[in-house]
């Protein structure tokens, strides 16, 4: 069934592209390039929005992605542009949101809404309900405004940024070599992937996994593999520039608690894709259109929860095994075991690094689709117990605690712990 779209998004686009133009004459842009990027991009948003009424279903589709996309780059502009003032940069990041807000989220070109189950077959819950998605919506937010305030000491608007523990600690950062290499403010780079988790956690109803599965799959990538990259280059800072950044931390936390609330609505999707192509519906057009399964089983004795909005449905899916608690704790202990054993160099930074990255993949595997991924802990906790011995720096005191901190990393990355929720066929990839 298609979705009857509604058509006061695009009168409102049409104000915000009128909006957007009519700024270039009331903001000290300071900038030739950017105050044409800007009246160029609101004359756009009104004539795309303009199409998006058009009876044509081809128009009426591509008109209002078209328009995403001129949102989408406003996100970027000040970046590339190097805004010279705060309120074109506020102003173009709220009108890019705005944008993408109104042509997609909103009125949703081209949504299928196809009746079926709200929940995956076999699972005890639904994963892409809206207490599912709250707090990754909420976690996005948080990072959005963290990586905003670094962009501004990036662009100048602030002179100064106080780390509440660090000292100058960020300021290091975002003045390092590693972040002048980018063409555009990194951080800027940051604020710009959060808010584009922040807009697409809205997006779709509460069958997305099966009605939206391109968006999820793009959401899964933003959040899963470029959010490892992202935690992982917050990881190197200390080795890169020899300084932490409190913020960063903060970002690369919310980053990471993002990804085991991701997981189980990936894997639903991928449940639900395979198990169509086994019925014979082309896999192209599932994943682009949505669907339901044409088969219809019983739960049998599974207990599905109910939609609730409760707290505590923000976090089915994700359990704290003791094992997988302390083999964070000991990733956790292993960052900041070289100033307390007084180890230096290259025995230091493999602490520093290794220790971040067996706390990632321990709250990683909290969530229980996702609950394998504690093996790569194995391999982590092998470096530890070697690293000492092949690499300079190490006193006693650090030799004999890593070989410790190793090798129950090692021990504690095999038991897989409670699986609470029900999950189907996905069930035989939890191991």
């Amino acid at each position: 069934m298609e979705h009857m779209a509604p058509t006061w998004p695009h009168f409102a686009n049409m104000v915000v592209g009128l909006w957007l133009t009519t700024s270039i004459f009331a903001l000290g842009y300071r900038s030739t390039a950017l105050q044409a990027s800007d009246a160029v991009s609101g004359v756009l948003i009104i004539i795309l929005s303009i199409l998006s009424l058009s009876h044509r279903p081809w128009l009426k589709l591509w008109a209002p992605w078209t328009s995403s996309l001129v949102g989408l780059w406003l996100l970027f502009a000040p970046l590339v542009f190097w805004a010279p003032t705060s309120a074109v940069y506020s102003n173009d990041t709220l009108v890019g949101a705005l944008v993408i807000v109104f042509a997609i989220l909103v009125a949703m070109p081209g949504m299928r809404m196809v009746p079926g189950p709200d929940v995956p077959r076999g699972w005890s819950y639904n994963p892409s309900s809206w207490p599912q998605r709250a707090p990754i919506i909420v976690l996005a937010l948080v990072g959005f405004f963290l990586s905003r305030q670094m962009t501004s000491f990036e662009l100048h608007y602030i002179t100064s940024f106080r780390d509440p523990f660090f000292g100058h600690g960020t300021m290091s950062v975002l003045t390092s070599a590693v972040s002048s290499a980018f063409p555009i403010p990194d951080a800027g780079l940051g604020a710009v992937a959060y808010m584009v988790e922040f807009l697409m956690g809205f997006m779709g109803d509460k069958t997305r996994w099966r009605t939206m599965p391109w968006m999820v799959t793009f959401f899964g990538i933003l959040v899963v593999p470029l959010g490892v990259v992202s935690i992982t280059l917050i990881i190197l800072q200390p080795l890169a520039v020899g300084a932490w950044c409190t913020p960063c931390l903060i970002a690369a936390a919310a980053m990471l608690i993002m990804i085991s609330l991701t997981l189980d609505e990936v894997a639903a999707m991928l449940q639900f894709l395979v198990q169509s192509h086994r019925e014979g519906q082309s896999l192209w057009k599932v994943f682009w259109s949505g669907g339901a399964l044409r088969e219809t089983r019983e739960a049998g004795t599974i207990t599905v929860h109910p939609d609730v909005m409760h707290p505590m449905a923000m976090f089915w899916g994700v359990s704290l095994p003791w094992n997988l608690l302390i083999g964070a704790s000991l990733g956790l202990w292993l960052m900041f075991a070289p100033s307390t054993l007084g180890s230096t160099g290259k025995a230091a930074h493999s602490d520093h690094l290794v220790g971040a990255l067996i706390l990632t993949v321990a709250v990683i595997a909290l969530a229980e689709v996702g609950r394998a991924a504690r093996f790569v802990n194995v391999l982590f906790g092998a470096w530890i117990i070697a690293a000492p011995w092949l690499l300079a720096g190490a006193t006693t005191a650090a030799t004999w605690n890593d070989m410790v901190a190793g090798t129950l990393v090692i021990l504690l990355s095999f038991p897989r712990g409670p699986v609470i929720e029900r999950y189907g066929s996905f069930e035989g990839y939890i191991r």
